[in-house]
């Protein structure tokens, strides 16, 4: 069987309902999709439904992206922000705030006002939930994690998969808060911010903010709110900020206000103001010089190749979809279509490679040799989710591009 194939035979087993709470999961009132067709990975889980949905809305799926949509705006009204997940355990952090943008796309799909003024007030909950809670004294943002007891010893516990680093010095309370701001970043675990993690001011997250806060000013407008001005005033504003802390004069790197210095490590996160649209068209040129650092035969490097006080699953060798999708559709945006084009099949061809060996898809990859050589956290399940999202959009992506060609 042909991979696309097999993936458009397994969406629906990945879609869930279940409205009552159960075995500490929160009920929903709407299906949901979630990553994995069986065991592994079956909550519906923040971030990671942004990137399944991309393959989703090739496939024709656009109803089960909008009813978890509004299975996420029901959370965001519920309490506050969106969680990482349905689950009691997922509740103390959230997660890169991708709903505005899903929100938009089906948006363009749907077309339906009603339905979008009643998303538009739950999605400002949530970026007041990332200003009120998530800001540093710089006007820009962090992760973060809610520090309760409970949450410290679950946070302590997780901090034992990395038995390299030194936490001497730190309270529980500030291991637990640093080692689960990195959950919250979905990067669980990177050596970008190692143990300053509420410190600093990520390039990522600060890119999809200002994607969101213009999607916001696009939806004032469409809804004839006068608060357009407002959320354009704020882009700007971050573009502004971002521009004077984050960006080294080379690339866009995470910043510690605190210590007043740049992150030494260079990652895929540098890409995030192409996709998101901060980059200037000199800067975006100078990101792009350095692409040659984290690509490899079978795709791009979450980070670059350096040495480690201990091992992360979000760095060298390993190769995660949605950084694939993100370094794709920022050097598209910026007319480098040729190094988009390289990188869409240079995943392409990984994941038709590793499914003729396997029968199934996996969460992530080695981008040195194609291989599931990884260096894992936890006991990796098979999954569909963003792996098979982030394939069928590029599939489609180069489709279009080859059409493109021939006429």
């Amino acid at each position: 069987m042909e991979l696309e194939n097999y993936i458009k035979e397994n969406w629906d087993k990945t879609a869930r309902l279940a409205r009552e709470d159960d075995n500490g999961n929160i009920g929903l009132p709407y299906r949901y999709f979630v990553p994995s067709i069986e065991g592994g990975f079956c909550n519906l889980f923040y971030w990671d439904s942004f990137f399944t949905a991309q393959g989703m809305f090739v496939h024709g799926k656009e109803e089960l992206v909008k009813s978890t949509v509004d299975d996420m705006l029901y959370l965001i009204d519920c309490y506050g922000y969106m969680p990482n997940g349905n689950a009691g355990v997922l509740m103390g952090r959230s997660q890169p705030p991708f709903l505005c943008e899903l929100v938009f796309q089906l948006y363009q799909i749907y077309k339906d006002p009603v339905w979008l003024r009643s998303a538009y007030d739950s999605l400002k909950k949530e970026y007041q939930f990332w200003m009120r809670e998530r800001s540093l004294p710089c006007g820009l943002n962090r992760y973060g994690f809610f520090v309760t007891p409970e949450n410290t010893d679950m946070g302590i516990e997780v901090s034992k998969r990395l038995s390299g680093l030194d936490f001497s010095g730190f309270t529980r309370e500030k291991i637990a808060e640093n080692i689960m701001a990195d959950a919250e970043s979905g990067w669980d675990f990177s050596p970008r911010c190692e143990m300053h993690q509420i410190e600093c001011a990520y390039v990522d997250l600060n890119s999809i903010l200002y994607r969101n806060e213009m999607n916001m000013a696009y939806f004032a407008e469409v809804l004839g709110k006068k608060e357009e001005k407002e959320w354009k005033q704020a882009a700007l504003l971050r573009r502004q900020r971002m521009e004077q802390y984050l960006f080294d004069g080379n690339v866009y790197l995470d910043y510690n206000v605190v210590r007043q210095e740049h992150s030494p490590i260079f990652s895929v996160a540098s890409f995030y103001p192409l996709w998101a649209g901060v980059a200037t068209t000199e800067q975006a040129k100078k990101t792009v010089e350095n692409l040659h650092r984290l690509e490899y035969p079978y795709g791009i490097s979450t980070c670059e190749k350096g040495v480690r006080k201990t091992p992360y699953q979000w760095d060298y060798p390993n190769g995660w979809a949605p950084l694939q999708y993100i370094m794709v559709h920022a050097l598209e945006r910026y007319g480098y279509r040729e190094d988009a084009k390289r990188i869409a099949h240079k995943y392409i061809d990984a994941m038709e490679r590793i499914f003729a060996q396997t029968g199934t898809l996996w969460e992530k990859y080695n981008v040195t040799n194609g291989s599931l050589n990884v260096t894992n956290e936890y006991h990796m399940p098979p999954m569909l989710g963003w792996t098979a999202g982030v394939y069928v959009d590029f599939k489609e992506y180069v489709k279009k591009l080859e059409m493109d060609e021939i006429e």
